[in-house]
């Protein structure tokens, strides 16, 4: 698979994602170790040394921090604050882990189309092809266009153990989380990789 490419992230916010582990598809477990340096965040920690541009896009790039950190209820109390695509991404991603499959399919209703979503399929395409797919993957391998619905119920399915592919699907939870960071972060006033 073609490597995910990050933006240049300062020191702290690069540590921080360098260090976390790959999620549960289910909520896991917070990481209390690392409760302090998240409350302390402000958007422009985030952006040092960039200036912030887009407040709400910096507040989704906290709402994404809590999420990788498994701390669910800080992440959908910024999420759900944020009336933008972006925070209604963030928080179908947040109840797809809770799980509240329906809820989750409930916010991705309202984003139909997002930027990432062609660089997502090809990322999962590319994940999928390397995999060994049960029936319920296989429009991972062969999908044109991001199904973020199809993905709900995989993840269900895989967290039921109605399916073989939960390290697939927890690869492919983690391109989405760096590919939707990546472009809140930049919108919110990040240089560009």
């Amino acid at each position: 698979m073609t490597p995910f490419s990050a933006p240049v992230y300062n020191a702290a916010i690069a540590s921080l994602i360098a260090s976390a582990d790959l999620n549960e598809l289910g909520p896991g477990k917070p990481d209390q170790s690392r409760r302090a340096a998240l409350a302390a965040l402000s958007p422009e920690q985030i952006l040092a040394p960039h200036a912030v541009r887009d407040e709400s896009m910096a507040e989704g790039c906290l709402a994404g921090l809590w999420l990788l950190y498994d701390f669910l209820d800080e992440s959908h109390t910024i999420s759900q604050s944020l009336d933008t695509l972006e925070g209604s991404y963030w928080h179908g991603i947040m109840h797809r882990r809770e799980p509240d499959y329906e809820n989750a399919k409930y916010w991705f209703r309202r984003v139909p189309a997002h930027a990432i979503h062609g660089e997502l399929m090809a990322g999962a395409r590319e994940l999928a092809v390397a995999a060994d797919l049960d029936h319920a993957a296989q429009f991972l391998s062969t999908g044109e266009n991001w199904d973020a619905f199809r993905f709900v119920d995989l993840c269900r399915a895989a967290a039921a153990g109605r399916s073989s592919s939960a390290s697939l699907c927890r690869q492919v939870q983690r391109l989405e989380w760096q590919l939707l960071f990546a472009y809140c972060w930049r919108q919110a006033g990040g240089a560009s990789a």
